[in-house]
């Protein structure tokens, strides 16, 4: 029995990883789109999760890497200034790396 679900959780896990490895688009949006209020910090990055995208908003150029909650690599861009997105279809938890900081996300 304990055999029987050990298989199963590293089948799932196996058809989630290839699902998860599908290319991932990465798309700059009209910044008016988020709501964002930094309050005279000339210096930001800020991560909002929506309807399976993740927007990331920058002053400055940034590499962002996102993760399976495995550690496995998802999607890498180094991304200008401006609001960028990314549509992740499966839903989970992911870490974001960008620059030096790491965020972990919810879809």
């Amino acid at each position: 029995m304990v055999m029987k679900r050990l298989i199963f959780i590293l089948l799932a896990v196996s058809l989630l990883a290839l699902h998860v490895n599908a290319q991932r688009a990465w798309e700059e949006v009209d910044t008016l789109t988020l709501t964002i209020d930094h309050s005279g910090d000339n210096d930001f990055v800020d991560v909002n999760v929506k309807d399976g995208y993740v927007y990331i908003t920058t002053s400055r150029p940034v590499t962002v890497k996102i993760f399976s909650i495995l550690g496995q690599l998802i999607a890498q861009k180094d991304i200008q200034a401006g609001t960028h997105r990314v549509r992740l279809t499966a839903r989970g938890i992911y870490v974001l790396k960008i620059g030096s900081v790491t965020k972990r996300i919810t879809i």
